[in-house]
């Protein structure tokens, strides 16, 4: 069984009060909220659509195995 991995979440307040949350591991993958939790609920949230999508398309990019390990 593989080790798992935590995935980086950064987060950073915009100048007009969004807060904008990135997972630099995964290509595309920002959101913005109104509150610094909420992009970061809104940026995991993503994170998981994506890595549907990449299963669904039968795709083994290494950036989802820290998502998609915990299904196994």
């Amino acid at each position: 069984m593989k080790a798992s991995r935590r995935l980086k979440i950064e987060t950073e307040q915009e100048e007009d009060g969004r807060w904008i949350a990135e997972l630099p591991d995964i290509p595309g993958a920002m959101a913005y909220g109104d509150t610094r939790e909420n992009a970061i609920a809104n940026v995991q949230a993503l994170a998981l659509r994506i890595a549907a999508d990449k299963i669904e398309a039968h795709d083994q990019s290494p950036e989802i195995a820290p998502l998609t390990a915990v299904f196994a």
